[in-house]
């Protein structure tokens, strides 16, 4: 994994153009996977992150039967709490129950910060429009934050495919 000198990281989800389950890598600054997404298609959407050792670190499970999208969180096999979408007007907002960040979108829904409860950036949350399939950039301002604004990041990018 390439770290910067003050710990911040950079991710990079680059997702596959045709495929019929998802699968995609999530790379670091120097290009190198850090993390695979697998998504399962059943009842509920599922989508396991897994090491660069095949192992899986963190779950995002979407729940079926609620009126705003709503995600439970596993990390290392333990769930530790949910994203929910909140109803907002024009930007689009989510909670984070298990870290009390908050998370507002631009309107266009292209650019997300994530902020702690003191509103400090956590993470800056980028989609490249001028690519052919779906690759976002995620400035992560502590490393230790790397997994649980990925998993966010998977929520974000679940909700808007989802409508």
């Amino acid at each position: 994994i390439s770290l910067r000198k003050d710990n911040t990281m950079k991710l990079i989800i680059k997702q596959q153009f045709f495929t019929l389950f998802d699968k995609f890598d999530v790379y670091d600054e120097g290009d190198n996977i850090v993390y695979t997404v697998e998504g399962q298609f059943a009842l509920t959407k599922t989508l396991s992150v897994l090491d660069h050792d095949g192992n899986e670190a963190a779950k995002l499970t979407r729940r079926f039967f609620t009126i705003l999208p709503t995600f439970d969180i596993e990390v290392d096999g333990v769930e530790i709490g949910t994203i929910r979408k909140e109803f907002s007007l024009l930007t689009p907002q989510f909670d984070i129950d298990y870290m009390n960040w908050s998370v507002k979108g631009d309107i266009l829904e292209w650019d997300y910060d994530v902020n702690d409860e003191n509103g400090s950036l956590i993470a800056h949350i980028s989609k490249e429009i001028l690519n052919l399939t779906d690759t976002y950039c995620i400035d992560v301002e502590d490393d230790k934050n790397a997994l649980h604004v990925l998993m966010l990041v998977l929520a974000i990018d679940a909700e808007k495919e989802q409508r």
